[in-house]
């Protein structure tokens, strides 16, 4: 498949089987946390489904004037994605091939230097303006665990990205996941500090799945409680008869 942006020729191919990719490990244990994070809570709720490509760091491919251009995002979710064989491995993802373009790329931003912000056009391009002039993904997130700050951009009708502001509740509406993305801070695991999660159209936060035990046990704990009070109050409305000279029935 091919697509004629501005003054690019994009060419929609599938990685070759014997091509290489870059095994370039990540910066620190933050990243794949905060993608599996973000993974479980869809996964539990039931909302990862067949034709549902959530995928951490893997490469997204397009084929800009004959150069093959792979990226990575951190984090992306796409839908509509066309299910491999049984014996084949999903290596990378093409899109406008393999399924849709994603609703989503997420990078997580760290100290050193990187192109997320890189609008370079030339081979290899930047992220951003792969993101926004290749591949047209409708949402690009930016997030900053240290800080807890995210940054969200959607495409506009121009084809650039714009910068959302998040509503009363700090968070952000993403269509193509039909969910709120905002930041939590807390404890998950061996990790404390800023995550990001998901909320529903009722506002309710997505729970992953140590608390959704711990929900399920206070819920059971509190039931117990309540059972022995109404255990005591009618031993107590028992006693009272008795001393009345009534029998209470059985």
């Amino acid at each position: 498949m091919t697509a004629t942006t501005a003054d690019l020729k994009i060419t929609w191919e599938k990685l070759p089987d014997g091509f290489i990719l870059d095994e370039e490990p990540v910066e620190n244990i933050d990243q794949p946390l905060l993608a599996a994070a973000l993974r479980e809570i869809l996964e539990i709720a039931g909302l990862i489904v067949t034709g549902i490509l959530v995928a951490p760091n893997m490469g997204i491919c397009a084929t800009v004037d004959s150069k093959l251009v792979i990226k990575a995002p951190d984090w992306f979710y796409a839908r509509n994605v066309q299910p491999l064989s049984s014996q084949e491995i999903r290596r990378s993802y093409t899109p406008n091939l393999e399924g849709e373009v994603p609703a989503i790329v997420m990078e997580f931003l760290s100290a050193t230097a990187n192109d997320e912000y890189s609008i370079k056009p030339t081979y290899p391009p930047g992220k951003w303006f792969f993101y926004e002039q290749v591949l047209r993904v409708p949402i690009y997130a930016l997030f900053e665990p240290a800080a807890g700050v995210l940054e969200v951009y959607q495409l506009n009708s121009s084809g650039r990205y714009q910068v959302q502001q998040p509503d009363l509740n700090g968070r952000y509406w993403i269509e193509g996941v039909g969910l709120f993305l905002g930041v939590w801070q807390g404890t998950k695991a061996e990790r404390t500090g800023y995550w990001l999660r998901w909320w529903d159209e009722s506002g309710e936060m997505l729970l992953w799945g140590a608390e959704m035990v711990e929900r399920e046990r206070q819920q059971r704990d509190i039931a117990q409680h309540q059972a022995e009070q109404e255990r005591e109050r009618s031993e107590r409305l028992a006693a009272q008869l008795r001393a009345a000279g009534i029998e209470p029935e059985a």
